[in-house]
Order: structure tokens, then C-alpha cells, then sequence
């Protein structure tokens, strides 16, 4: 693994969100098998998460990763309220209890260690490794990339719809571009990653009844805007770093 990462950084990065792809696409069938919600979803994540974890902190690239304190004070990040609102958003149709107490618990375990996963991986990894030739490639990129990636739901056994699977792509790149953003311009990752994991989190308890399609619409549209609105704030106060900025 040090061996591929010395090579071509970019190279690791393809390779690492190739294996988390496939690790989850098992995992499905797995929890199934098992019986217990998403357990070996939340097993497998949670030894990726470590390996990545002990690999960056062996290799001394904790400051690379953004996995320390922001450079930028939280008041220029608006203190962060709209991360919370966005973190929250799942909650706004009521909560509620949709797995039995063992699902639950490895459901949440799942979701923080996705949400490091992730966050690492796409606004880490990748991210760092294209920004090295165009910034705003990288951004675009990794963006999108993140978003797409959630295409898999629809043919991993999740059981997710093609329009629920739309909206999430569409949330997900327009997130993606937030999160790059704060990272970028922070220097951290910690308000990324707390972020994700919490989005990933609460959405276990989200209440689905009567929560139409009309209403799953307009609640990703929303949430889109947003988005948007956080980004350009940011893009417009927060101070510039690197030659080649966006």
C-alpha cells in the first residue's frame, strides 16, 4: 500500500474507492445473511476506516488529510450553522425507530465510519491528488465523483428507488462541493467528516410516513439550495489559498 501510494497518489486513491465500492456492494447480502441490519456493512467499513486511519498516522499525514483543527476561525464559516441545519435535514419529516436495537447500533457505527470513509477518500485522497496539477478540476472532479458514486445503491441490494437514487446523487455532488470547499479552504477535514457522519447517522431514524415522492422532491431541492447559497458565501468570504483558487 506505501509502495502504490509512493508511486502515484492518484493511483491509491482509484484503488481505495474501488475497494470500498466492492466492500459495500458485499455487504448487503452479508447483513442478510447474517441477519442483523447492516452489520456487515458496519464491520467492514469500520476495518477500512482503521487501516486508512493507522496508514495516515503512521506516514505522518494527519496535516495532509485535513485531520487537524481549521486554520480559518469557525466565524468565517458562518460558526458552521449551516452545516448543522444540512446535518439535521433528515429529521425535518419527524424521527423514528426503523431497525430492531442491534440494527440500530450497527447501523450508527456503519454511518460515522462511512462518513470518515468517505470523506477521507473523496475530499482526501482524490481530492489532494488532483489538486496537485488544477485545483478546480480537482474540485469538480472529486465532486462529482463522490455523487455518482452513490449510483451503486441502486443495483447493491439497498433496496433504494431510481427516483430516492436521484435525489441522493443530486445532494450528494452538490455536497460534495461544499464539503471540498471547506477543506480546501480550512485546511480541514474535521467539519466535513462530523458533518457526513452525522447526515449518514440521523437518516436512520428519518420517518418515512407520509413522506411522498413530492415531498422527497422538494425536500432535496431545498436542501440543494441551501447548499448553494453556503457555498457562495464561502467562495466570497473565505481568504483565498494557492496560486490557483477557486
Amino acid at each position: 500500500m506505501k509502495k502504490l501510494y509512493a508511486k502515484s497518489e492518484l493511483a491509491f486513491a482509484i484503488v481505495w474507492i474501488i475497494i470500498y465500492c466492492v466492500l459495500q456492494s458485499f455487504a448487503n447480502p452479508l447483513n442478510e445473511i447474517i441477519g442483523i441490519e447492516y452489520s456487515a456493512s458496519a464491520i467492514l467499513c469500520s476495518i477500512q476506516a482503521v487501516i486508512i486511519l493507522v496508514f495516515i498516522w503512521k506516514n505522518s499525514l494527519l496535516q495532509r488529510y485535513g485531520l487537524c483543527k481549521p486554520s480559518v476561525p469557525a466565524r468565517q464559516f458562518l460558526y458552521y450553522v449551516p452545516l448543522i441545519i444540512l446535518a439535521t435535514g433528515n429529521l425535518w419529516n419527524g424521527a423514528a425507530v426503523n431497525y430492531s436495537l442491534a440494527g440500530t447500533i450497527c447501523r450508527i457505527v456503519g454511518m460515522v465510519c462511512v462518513g470518515f470513509v468517505e470523506e477521507v477518500l473523496f475530499r482526501g485522497f482524490l481530492f489532494k491528488a488532483m489538486a496537485k496539477d488544477n485545483i478546480k478540476s480537482a474540485i469538480i472532479i472529486s465532486s462529482v465523483t463522490f455523487g455518482a458514486g452513490h449510483l451503486v445503491n441502486l443495483f447493491n441490494g439497498s433496496g433504494m428507488d431510481l427516483v430516492n437514487n436521484l435525489c441522493q446523487i443530486a445532494f450528494a455532488v452538490t455536497a460534495g462541493f461544499l464539503l471540498v470547499i471547506i477543506f480546501y479552504r480550512g485546511e480541514s477535514l474535521l467539519p466535513c467528516i462530523i458533518t457526513h457522519s452525522a447526515i449518514n447517522t440521523l437518516n436512520t431514524f428519518v420517518n418515512e410516513a407520509g413522506f411522498t415522492m413530492e415531498k422527497q422532491i422538494i425536500h432535496s431541492l431545498v436542501m440543494i439550495v441551501l447548499i448553494i447559497a453556503y457555498i457562495l458565501i464561502l467562495i466570497k468570504t473565505l481568504p483565498k489559498s494557492g496560486k490557483d483558487d477557486f
